[in-house]
């Protein structure tokens, strides 16, 4: 089969479309072949080196497709249904095997581009949202990156909550998206502290959900309200430095998480609770998610380029 393979850590370009054998699976698996796959930061941590992990290896972690082989153990699915996932390893692939305890069923109505970039950043949203900090009716929050994937997301299911949403953005068009998905307000990343305190007559917002980092993170502090809950749930500009605890005393007594989406699913039960919300929501239409933009397997190093460079405006995916 045709796979996408890292044999150094670096940049875009260390990734490489090439020839490997089919994967074989065992008695819990399933062998898919594969639909679409989505692209997220999370790769990018991987091929320069910010999560370790040993080469070569083939990127990715998300995708969808229909399954052609069961392993002898497996009785929830068959040959012919379609499954999505978000943590199966090696998922840049023509074939991907993937444990059963991690495959999802697709619902009818849901189209593979959709399915193989909704579970990741959907269940991200869902956790941050159903775990980590649930805006009350009338609640503000402040949404970074708000026409990212995650980010469009969190903005329509916080204010399907009655949630007040504030979002931020670098661009027209993405506010234009932001406000499509149901931002009252949508700011520049400039200035982001005093704009939103004068949005909340001074007193900040409940909570602040960032995926940015570096960039952003002393601007979230700055804009919470006492109590307020920061989740910092990624860092596409980089790494937050260590900073001193101290500082959320007299800041007002805030709250800092840094969460991911493993620990938020620890077991099936859990892990069917926030894709099924997500996916039926998808089927349902009280949910969109935008593919901003796909790319074939084999143009996976432009797909990271377009990522790291903020280019792009939702999900992504790669068709093999």
């Amino acid at each position: 089969m045709r796979a996408i393979q890292v044999s150094e850590l670096g940049g875009p370009e260390v990734l490489r479309y090439t020839e490997v054998p089919d994967p074989a699976i065992g008695p819990d698996q399933l062998l898919v072949d594969v639909q679409a796959v989505g692209v997220n930061y999370i790769d990018i941590y991987f091929r320069i080196g910010q999560y370790p992990r040993e080469v070569p290896y083939i990127p990715g972690s998300e995708a969808t497709g229909v399954v052609a082989q069961v392993g002898a153990n497996v009785t929830e699915f068959a040959v012919g249904d379609r499954v999505a996932w978000a943590a199966a390893p090696a998922s840049y692939a023509e074939r991907v095997a993937v444990d059963a305890a991690v495959a999802i069923a697709v619902p009818d109505g849901v189209e593979p581009a959709v399915a193989a970039s909704a579970l990741l950043q959907g269940m991200t949203a869902h956790y941050l949202l159903e775990s980590i900090y649930t805006p009350k009716q009338g609640e503000t929050v402040l949404v970074h990156a708000g026409a990212g994937g995650v980010g469009l997301i969190l903005t329509q299911l916080a204010t399907a909550k009655g949630a007040r949403v504030i979002t931020t953005v670098s661009s027209d068009a993405k506010e234009k998206l932001s406000r499509e998905a149901g931002a009252a307000e949508v700011l520049r990343y400039d200035d982001v502290p005093a704009r939103v305190r004068a949005l909340t007559d001074g007193v900040g917002v409940a909570a602040v959900y960032d995926g940015v980092g570096a960039a952003t993170f002393e601007g979230s502090l700055a804009s919470l309200r006492v109590r307020g809950m920061l989740a910092l749930f990624g860092g596409a500009s980089g790494p937050v430095p260590p900073f001193d605890l101290q500082r959320l005393n007299s800041s007002g007594s805030l709250f800092v998480t840094r969460p991911s989406l493993g620990a938020y699913t620890r077991d099936r039960a859990e892990l069917l609770w926030r894709a099924t919300d997500v996916l039926n929501a998808i089927a349902a239409g009280t949910l969109q998610i935008r593919v901003g933009a796909s790319y074939p397997l084999a143009e996976a190093e432009q797909a990271h380029r377009d990522l790291a460079a903020r280019q792009t405006t939702g999900s992504i995916v790669l068709i093999p």
